[in-house]
């Protein structure tokens, strides 16, 4: 963690331990925000293989995760389709009618979810959840207004980061970890 006391940690810890949903951005949070086309126009994104078995480890302990970008991609909806993801929001920059209909559809309450971003369009959701967080490259207006900054960068692990944090603060991390030390 960067630039924690101990204090803000305790008060991190708390919040997320209330968490009932994730949401994510793409480009910049799951992805290290580059864009990729070729000579036709297809589109190409890199995800990190950690960020995905963070999510489903997450999704088992029964936290929600959902997904608003403000960009339309089918490498978005094929990916999250892989990880089990089903509230996906793509082409939405406005992020809130996303975030609004989540929360009508689960039953959840804003302060029950946190919200993972790197740019401007995401500040609108980071000003109404629980928990709001910062990659470590995100812009500096986003640092600013977030409760929490991952060490690592978008699209490197950042995520996974954000998954272990919420695990260990709601108990369900160690379990998870004794599956794979059997």
């Amino acid at each position: 963690m960067i630039n924690c006391s101990l204090t803000t940690l305790f008060s991190i810890s708390e919040k997320a331990k209330k968490l009932k949903l994730l949401i994510l951005d793409v480009d910049g949070v799951l992805t290290d925000g580059k864009l990729f086309f070729d000579h036709q126009g297809n589109e190409y994104k890199s995800f990190h293989a950690r960020d995905g078995h963070g999510i489903k480890l997450l999704r088992q302990t029964g936290v929600e995760v959902a997904v608003i970008s403000g960009r339309k991609s089918p490498s978005v909806e094929l990916r999250m389709k892989n990880l089990g993801i089903e509230h996906v929001y793509q082409g939405h920059e406005n992020k809130l009618t996303a975030f609004n209909e989540i929360i009508e559809k689960t039953g959840i309450t804003a302060d029950q979810a946190a919200h993972v971003g790197d740019d401007l369009l995401d500040l609108p959701l980071m000003i109404r959840v629980g928990l709001a967080i910062a990659v470590a490259d995100a812009n500096f207006a986003v640092t600013q207004r977030a409760h929490w900054r991952t060490s690592l960068p978008g699209g490197q692990g950042a995520v996974r980061e954000v998954c272990d944090l919420i695990m260990q603060a709601q108990g369900t991390f160690d379990e998870v970890l004794n599956t794979y030390l059997k």
